[in-house]
């Protein structure tokens, strides 16, 4: 059965999430272009022990609001305070690893751990993924319309599934669909700004790395950089798995994120 859908009000923006389960919480924040619905597979699989939560992001899904990284800190908090969550293990993928490094960077007290899936290149001041030409997408979107992007986009290697599973295919093709392009389509799009690797390095709550084995290169290569931030991190590598390893090999990351919450609960124990 599907889990219904709520709202709450984060700023200027209305955002819809998920919330399941009972016990320890776990929240989940998907990347970009994508939406909650991205972790279906995960949520029905942790709910069954724990309280799970997802949501758009602003500008994704059927959230409102316009996309934004120094928002998405606020975005999250605010839900946990709406939800009275005090602290949680936060999952981000990609650009949503962004958004999770960023709110455990101001906010460590309120992260009980931490897995970074697929993160970009947070030295970058710039863009310095090769496979996401951000300017090139915008002018598309502008000049051809968002179905064009989206057509280029599809076919991009970062959303490809390397297992064949149709339903996972088709999931990422309806959040697609309702990808609403408002940050390709700012005439004025904020300038991306790194992260200070002294914040990362000092970051104390028990960290796990994860990354497709067959991931981008350059990907790839910002995972092994944060790596050496944080060399008491765990590192997941998941096999036959691309950008997107909780929908290419669900069972296998399951396993990961499972292994990783049994010993980050002994530790503290």
């Amino acid at each position: 059965m599907r889990s219904p859908d709520h709202s709450f009000e984060s700023g200027d923006a209305r955002l819809r999430y998920r919330d399941e389960g009972e016990g320890e919480a776990l929240v989940l924040v998907h990347g970009w272009t994508l939406d909650l619905e991205m972790w279906d597979a995960q949520a029905a699989e942790f709910s069954r022990t724990m309280r799970v939560i997802r949501y758009d992001r602003r500008g994704h899904g059927l959230s409102g609001g316009a996309p934004g990284a120094s928002r998405d800190p606020r975005d999250l908090e605010a839900l946990l305070d709406l939800l009275r969550i005090p602290r949680a293990t936060v999952v981000g993928m990609s650009q949503g690893a962004r958004a999770a490094l960023d709110f455990a960077i101001e906010r460590p007290g309120r992260v009980a751990g931490l897995v970074l899936d697929g993160p970009p290149d947070f030295r970058a001041g710039t863009d310095r993924d090769e496979q996401l030409p951000m300017a090139r997408f915008r002018e598309l979107a502008r000049t051809a319309g968002l179905e064009a992007f989206r057509a280029v986009w599809r076919d991009d290697p970062l959303m490809q599934l390397h297992s064949g599973d149709r339903a996972a295919t088709e999931l990422v093709a309806r959040a697609l669909s309702r990808f609403r392009g408002l940050d390709l389509l700012d005439p004025a799009p904020p300038a991306a700004t790194a992260v200070d690797a002294r914040a990362i390095a000092g970051l104390a709550m028990p960290v796990m790395i994860v990354v497709g084995e067959r991931d981008s290169e350059s990907r790839r290569a910002a995972a092994a950089w944060l790596r050496t931030l944080l060399p008491d991190a765990e590192w997941a590598p998941i096999a036959q798995a691309g950008h997107l390893p909780n929908l290419d090999q669900p069972r296998a990351y399951g396993e990961a994120l499972r292994q990783f919450l049994r010993r980050r609960a002994r530790a503290a124990a």
